[in-house]
């Protein structure tokens, strides 16, 4: 999992991406692809 100050571009990556937020954190989640897998910072 990627930690990242901006989710933006690596929302873009692939388009299964979703932005989700969960506890107070932004995560970049992918049912397809698992390792496109992000949180913010």
């Amino acid at each position: 999992m990627k930690i990242r100050n901006s989710l933006k571009s690596l929302r873009d990556r692939h388009r299964d991406c979703r932005l989700v937020r969960r506890r107070g954190r932004v995560y970049v989640i992918n049912k397809t692809q698992k390792r496109f897998k992000a949180r913010q910072g």
